[in-house]
């Protein structure tokens, strides 16, 4: 039964605090070197128009500081095996679950092309027993110390939750899983407000008037930290998708798309795509905004296929 050696004082925690402070990775290095094929993708995906990414004297997008160190889809290779152990236990105590909560990145130097990556890793804290609305289970934080060419870059802590899920019904009485819940935090919650009130609210720069979206607490194109907001029109098409057959999860059906969604102002978010089969979703299908009755206290914003939209 999960949690029935777990707690503050002893059984499954003693044991999991054994990791705080292990390494869980030394002196490994990045799969590329700093490179301005990546830095492009990178400010295309995000939208981020800052003429200090491009040209001769280029830097990185600081936030791009977790991106020269991942494993890709082959992993993660020489990485010590406390991290897997770790994980091996939080599994069998039956938090078999994960989902990633919140990161903070300090930054000590630009990146620039040609720069060589090295990073070392290691556990810093595993939380006692927490009860989420997701369901109970322990926070990880693991450090990462990025070096370009030697010089500490950069710092990224990455906190986890590892749970075991919450059974929850939907309204509809049929028994399923709730959705999980978005993490609000302060940079967010204005848009949330919105959903609340069935409005699709996007940023917009004071400073320079840019749109922007996901909510950021500051400007990519200007840097300007003052903002308002938008209401976007609802109207989209989706500019990219991907069809989710894996991992399983008890809220959803799969397989079912996700996409990429350009709504008319220019920006883009990523939500499900609706009334279509997963399999009839395109490139260029034109979407309309609804919003998605999750649970008894919470909305989504989704998209519709547009009548006629597909063929």
């Amino acid at each position: 039964m999960v949690g029935e050696r777990d707690g503050e004082g002893g059984g499954v925690y003693e044991e999991l605090r054994t990791f705080e402070g292990r390494t869980a990775a030394t002196a490994l290095d990045g799969k590329d070197p700093v490179n301005v094929p990546m830095i492009r993708h990178w400010c295309e995906a995000m939208g981020d128009t800052n003429p200090a990414y491009e040209g001769p004297d280029a830097i990185a997008p600081p936030t791009m500081l977790q991106a020269w160190t991942m494993g890709g889809l082959s992993g993660y290779e020489g990485r010590s095996p406390a991290h897997d152990e770790l994980f091996a236990l939080l599994d069998g105590a039956g938090y078999t679950s994960v989902v990633a909560t919140d990161c903070e990145q300090e930054y000590l130097r630009p990146l620039r092309p040609g720069d060589a990556i090295t990073y070392d890793s290691v556990i810093e804290s595993v939380s006692p027993l927490k009860t989420t609305k997701l369901g109970a289970g322990h926070f990880v934080t693991t450090r990462m110390d990025v070096r370009a060419d030697g010089e500490l870059a950069g710092t990224h802590r990455f906190r986890i939750l590892k749970y075991a899920p919450a059974q929850r019904s939907s309204p509809s009485g049929k028994g399923r899983t709730s959705r999980p819940r978005p993490v609000v935090n302060r940079d967010n919650a204005g848009f949330w407000d919105g959903v609340a009130q069935h409005k699709l609210l996007v940023q917009r720069c004071t400073d320079c008037a840019t749109l922007r979206f996901p909510w950021l607490p500051g400007c990519n194109a200007c840097g300007g930290q003052e903002w308002d907001t938008v209401e976007a029109s609802g109207e989209g098409t989706v500019f990219s998708y991907v069809v989710m057959h894996h991992p399983p999860f008890p809220a959803f059906d799969p397989p079912y798309a996700v996409g990429l969604i350009e709504l008319a102002e220019g920006v883009r978010m990523v939500s499900n795509v609706i009334g279509v089969p997963y399999d009839k979703v395109r490139i260029g299908l034109p979407v309309r905004l609804e919003f998605l009755r999750a649970d008894e206290e919470w909305e989504l914003p989704v998209f519709r296929a547009a009548e006629g939209g597909v063929a």
